[in-house]
């Protein structure tokens, strides 16, 4: 019985048992509270086709005495499929005879079995016509599959298979065999859980379910306060056209606000939630989230460990585990008129398909479907594309500014007339000097990312990061809330088979459990982390080694494009010499993305992690290390070190004493940049998404056309059609094996590029959003019809992820304020316009005026001549602030050179100060849950401790009613 706090007592004795508490709340017009998990029972919206499977009659099934437990488990693990021909008969039989001579029947649990359960095992025997042919009941029609297991009829591990199976029973589940149609090898076991079984373990497991009584609402001051404003916007608001982004209700009938309260499941107060209809009472992903904690927990050998169907899965016992999908996800009717199907039908036309891109995801039906896991997920991902819109337009503001202002500006203007300014060569042997308006093209692309905006949008990026981070705190609250997850506490997770293998000689009592486990000790612990630490530092340096091969093929390229005999390449070398390296570095990353995958994968095993999600956490973080650099150390390198420690002409840095560093151009590095970003972010974009759908889909095909062959032994199946579901879901893909490792790794890496450099490229974020609208579809389509059902999960936020993102938006803010400090030419140009400009001593600061002469300032002398030896001087012009050859030190640093270094310093403590006390403030006024949510909360707890004493309060009325009792009025 719930606790009740003093104002209950005080309401009973102010009106007494009679009174009601709803009539204490009529005095105030109440606001609904959004709950995510509707009352189902209560609405009338579910499918239309699935109507018929609601009527199933709501008293309890007898239960008679048990007539023999020892003959129903001898016969348990020899229910045979009616076969087609003999052999399979006899192999089955031949299974279940030898499964009955090995196991010992000490390792058994006994629990009653009843007559239903006994008559239904007869029944499979027997081999009954099913009664439905859609592949999502027993062949009785009635008992629906929540849980599909597949073995090979050749697999050795015939005693683990059976005494699992038996244990399965005993905890009473319902098993029923099926042989596959397309392979003759491949047996399915198909799991139902009766009502009694699903109430146990929803008890068990804290599942909250609706609450019998009405809704009761929370954010009540909004209708008692200034009601005629919020009347007058309704008004305005009505005459407005609808959001065209919003999904139809009409269309989604499920998603319709028919929410209620909801609280921790108990068979003792049964009569408190409502119950209208057992078969939709516990919904299909909750149903399936009870068998998998069931076949977690069932033991199949004698021992401490030997339980779940991880570690059969593991030792190949069984090949697979998995939900059923809720049947197609096409119609040959349309939904409008037809309705859904089923909910894996209405996902796809309401979520999966491509004509649906711009609409809001109905994330109540993926959590539903898929779990409060892979709901977060796609939230997540929704809400990082919806906050992409903003930065996208700034950006594209930015690059526009750029595109208008480039024929005027002073700096392009100045190069493209330079038509007497000789540049000294780019090679020393077989190059000659150019003119520096050759390179007016690169100039005027270089404008395009290198102006005025750059600032203003490297702090606005920095901020959006921000805003972005603490936003998703306060909808991830809402989401949780509305998902009945805040109470919720992450379920005491069992040992991972290879951790119990490898230190089960050492153990330690739990302090959760209270139970003995298998213990790491930290010797061992700390020496393993060192092993893996040093792996990782050794893949880093490798990366740094292939970024070492593209700097020397850089050097390689420039020297010959600078002389090639192709007039058109010898002009644009820059532009070749920088497009080839990204092109080369592109392939090089996806190589060594394959590479670490499997040293994470290794490294991570010879940590030995304790759990699972340790296990994942541990992946995903060594996962995120590498590929970060192997995408990242080539733009850092160009960005930080690229004609940096070039030297000058007649003493130039050279690299093994044969190539010559590469110089920046004279109008600045930032281009190099630009088109390292551009080309990895759309080409690596390109390449994920044909690998999370293009691979799938040919995977697909291929296992279609080996059924349509019967080339795995199995039918001649020409109609897909005419597979029964669980056929059709074991010819699917399974979900990747590292779940949402890579979904979100993907993601996390792209709002690093998105935020990162994010001076140097603007256009970034709607790079960005434009494939996350792609991204959004693609997954949704692959989950909905490529992939296996995944067992839903649930979770209160993303995980690692979040401090990783964290950790991305600090880097970003340090990374833009060396961009623009170092790599751009904007401190120059700042330096040049106030102190040696023009404007230097006026009061006139037009940015075309100031910045006059910008170009010769920037170039230092050097005289051939004397490199050569040759009676007669002969100048060319390099980039740099050195003194002339006739100065009285020739080629030292001049004053200027000095005051721009001092100037970038500066620049970069001043930025970075002054985003991250931005920052702060802002994660300081945003508030990680909103105040009306806390409001809601708090009085939801009180209204259920009320609601919870009012139904107990009825239930004992109508209980002294029958029996005949007095009533008085106490607290009996």
């Amino acid at each position: 019985m719930v606790h009740h706090s003093g104002s209950i007592q005080s309401f009973k004795q102010q009106k007494g048992m009679h009174t009601s508490i709803s009539e204490i709340l009529k005095e105030k017009t109440l606001k609904p509270s959004r709950r995510s998990l509707p009352c189902l029972a209560q609405s009338q919206t579910h499918p239309i086709n699935l109507s018929h499977f609601l009527s199933v009659p709501l008293s309890p099934e007898p239960k008679p005495e048990v007539q023999g437990l020892s003959q129903s488990i001898s016969t348990s693990c020899s229910l045979l499929p009616p076969a087609e021909d003999g052999k399979d008969q006899y192999t089955e039989e031949s299974e279940a005879t030898t499964c009955e001579t090995r196991v010992d029947e000490s390792l058994l649990q006994q629990k009653p079995v009843t007559r239903a359960k006994l008559e239904a095992r007869t029944d499979s025997i027997q081999g009954k016509p099913p009664a439905d042919t859609s592949g999502l009941y027993f062949r009785d029609g009635k008992k629906r599959i929540d849980y599909i297991l597949v073995y090979k009829k050749s697999s050795p591990q015939v005693e683990k298979r059976c005494t699992f199976e038996k244990n399965l029973r005993a905890e009473g589940l319902m098993l029923e065999k099926e042989p596959s149609l397309t392979n003759n090898d491949i047996m399915f076991v198909k799991i139902h859980a009766p009502w009694d079984t699903l109430c146990k373990y929803a008890e068990q497991m804290n599942i909250r379910m609706p609450f019998r009584k009405k809704c009761y609402f929370t954010d009540w001051k909004s209708k008692t306060l200034g009601s005629r404003f919020h009347l007058k916007c309704r008004q305005i608001k009505s005459w407005l056209p609808r959001n065209p982004m919003k999904l139809d209700k009409e269309a989604l009938p499920d998603l319709e606000e028919t929410d209620c309260y909801t609280a921790p499941f108990s068979r003792a107060r049964m009569h408190h939630f409502t119950i209208n209809n057992r078969e939709t009472f516990f919904s299909n992903s909750t149903r399936s989230r009870i068998v998998h904690h069931v076949l977690q927990r069932t033991k199949y050998e004698d021992g401490k460990s030997k339980m779940g169907i991880n570690r059969l899965l593991g030792n190949n016992t069984y090949e697979a585990a998995f939900p059923p999908h809720e049947g197609g996800y096409k119609s040959r009717h349309p939904i409008k008129t037809h309705g859904a199907q089923n909910h894996r039908h209405l996902l796809y036309e309401r979520w999966a398909r491509w004509g649906i891109w711009y609409k809001y995801q109905p994330l109540d039906l993926i959590r539903r479907y898929f779990g409060e896991k892979i709901g977060l997920y796609f939230a997540w991902l929704g809400w990082y594309t919806g906050m992409l819109i903003p930065a996208a337009l700034v950006g594209v503001f930015v690059f526009l500014y750029g595109l208008f202002t480039m024929d005027s500006s002073q700096v392009s203007r100045e190069i493209c007339e330079a038509n007497t300014t000789i540049m000294c060569p780019m090679c020393e042997e077989t190059c000659d000097p150019w003119n520096l308006s050759d390179s007016c093209v690169y100039a005027k692309v270089t404008h395009l990312f290198d102006n005025g905006g750059t600032v203003f949008f490297a702090i606005f990026m920095a901020i959006w990061a921000t805003v972005f981070l603490e936003f998703w705190k306060r909808r991830r609250a809402e989401l949780t809330y509305d998902w009945d997850l805040i109470d919720w506490e992450e379920e005491e997770e069992e040992l991972r088979p290879q951790f119990e293998a490898k230190y089960s000689r050492v153990e330690r009592v739990n302090p959760i459990s209270g139970k003995p486990e298998p213990f790491q000790p930290f010797s061992d612990k700390l020496s393993r982390l060192m092993v893996s630490v040093s792996g990782i530092f050794f893949m880093i340096s490798l990366v740094l080694t292939a970024v070492f091969a593209v700097v020397v093929f850089r050097l390689i390229a420039m020297e010959k494009f600078a002389s090639f005999n192709l007039q058109f390449v010898k002009k644009n070398w820059q532009f070749a010499t920088s497009g080839t390296g990204v092109c080369i570095n592109f392939m090089i990353i996806m190589s060594l993305n394959v590479v670490y995958e499997k040293v994470s994968y290794l490294l991570t095993n010879l940590e030995h992690p304790r759990t699972e999600s340790e296990w994942e956490n541990s992946f995903a973080l060594k996962m995120f290390l590498f590929q970060f650099v192997n995408l990242n150390s080539s733009t850092f390198y160009i960005a930080f070190f690229l004609g940096r420690f070039a030297g000058r002409p007649g003493k130039y840095n050279k690299l093994f004493n044969r190539w010559r560093l590469e110089e920046c151009h004279p109008s600045g590095c930032l281009i190099d940049l630009c088109l390292q970003m551009g080309v990895i972010m759309f080409f690596k974009q390109i390449w994920n998404n044909f690998m999370e759908l293009g691979y799938p889909l040919l995977q697909n095909w291929w296992s279609r056309r080996k059924i349509k062959k019967g080339g795995a032994g199995g039918q001649n199946v020409e109609n897909k059609s005419q597979l029964p579901q669980w056929d059709k879901d074991w010819n699917l893909q399974p979900m990747n094996a590292h779940g949402l490792v890579d979904e979100y790794l993907e993601m996390v890496l792209q709002f690093g590029f998105t935020t990162i450099f994010v001076a140097a490229f603007p256009l970034a974020p709607l790079l960005a959003l434009l494939n996350n609208i792609i991204e959004i579809r693609l997954d949704a389509y692959k989950f909905v019809t490529q992939w296996r059902r995944p067992m839903p999960a649930r979770a209160t936020d993303i995980g690692i992820w979040h401090g990783i993102l964290e950790g991305i938006g600090v880097l970003a803010v340090i990374t833009n304020a060396f961009v623009i400090a170092i790599t751009s030419d904007y401190i120059p140009r700042f330096v040049y316009a106030f102190k040696y400009g023009p404007c230097a001593d006026t009061g006139n600061h037009h940015e075309d005026e100031c910045l006059r002469g910008y170009v010769n300032s920037s170039l230092s002398v050097f005289d051939m001549g004397a490199l050569h030896n040759l009676t007669q001087s002969r100048y060319c012009s390099y980039r740099d602030y050195r003194a002339p050859p006739w100065s009285s030190v020739p080629y030292e640093f001049t004053l200027q050179f000095w005051h721009v270094l001092a100037a970038r310093l500066a620049f970069i403590i001043v930025f970075e100060h002054l985003v991250f006390g931005i920052k702060s403030f802002i994660a300081y006024l945003i508030p990680d849950m909103p105040k009306d949510l806390c409001d809601r909360m708090r009085r939801e707890k009180y209204l259920m401790q009320e609601m919870t004493y009012e139904a107990e309060l009825e239930h004992l009325q109508k209980e002294r009613k029958k029996n005949g009792r007095r009533y008085h009025h106490e607290w009996p």
